[in-house]
């Protein structure tokens, strides 16, 4: 029994020992990490009509303008790092305009009334360094309203306002941009 036993406890050390570790290193939590927000919202749901993938901006005690500056080149990344991402799984109306179903990345210009809500093809790009007016797919007009609380991280949600028409919410700070999409029924596909 006892050879069986010191057998066995070898054994186990010799697989322990030939397997292979490694010293990763993985890079700290992002301070303006991705998020994802989808409608439907349910992520088991997999019929979605939107997703939008874009950075998490904070506050942290600084002023909105400071941090959705467009004097660089006009426009706004939408969020932090990569310029967000919006993905139409089914052609839509975006703010009454149509648009086929496909990836757009997702600028904006602020504004005090409204915001510039902008679709590019161009994707896959950083921050908004490369933004070019001639890439845009259209432009629409961001309704602004103010929160009741401060938001603190920049974020994303969209709602159903009634029967199939969703509003996309931008929020930060005390600032809100609403934008309505539906499902383009007349499209041909």
């Amino acid at each position: 029994m006892k050879k069986t036993i010191l057998s066995f406890a070898l054994f186990a050390i010799a697989i322990i020992s030939s397997t292979d570790t490694f010293a990763q290193k993985f890079p700290r939590l992002d301070v303006s990490p991705l998020d994802a927000a989808t409608y439907p919202s349910d992520w088991r749901n997999s019929d979605k009509l939107v997703k939008v993938i874009y950075g998490r901006p904070q506050l942290k005690g600084r002023a909105l303008s400071s941090l959705a500056d467009v004097s660089e080149k006009g426009v706004w990344r939408t969020g932090a790092n990569e310029a967000s991402e919006i993905t139409f799984f089914k052609d839509v109306l975006f703010a009454g305009e149509q648009v086929k179903a496909g990836t757009y990345t997702l600028f904006t210009i602020p504004g005090d009334k409204e915001w510039t809500v902008i679709l590019s093809a161009v994707r896959n790009v950083w921050g908004h360094y490369t933004y070019d007016k001639k890439d845009d797919v259209l432009r629409v007009a961001g309704k602004v309203s103010e929160s009741e609380k401060i938001i603190e991280a920049f974020s994303i949600v969209f709602n159903e306002e009634k029967e199939d028409v969703i509003t996309m919410y931008l929020g930060w700070g005390n600032t809100v941009v609403s934008v309505s999409l539906q499902e383009d029924l007349d499209s041909e596909d």
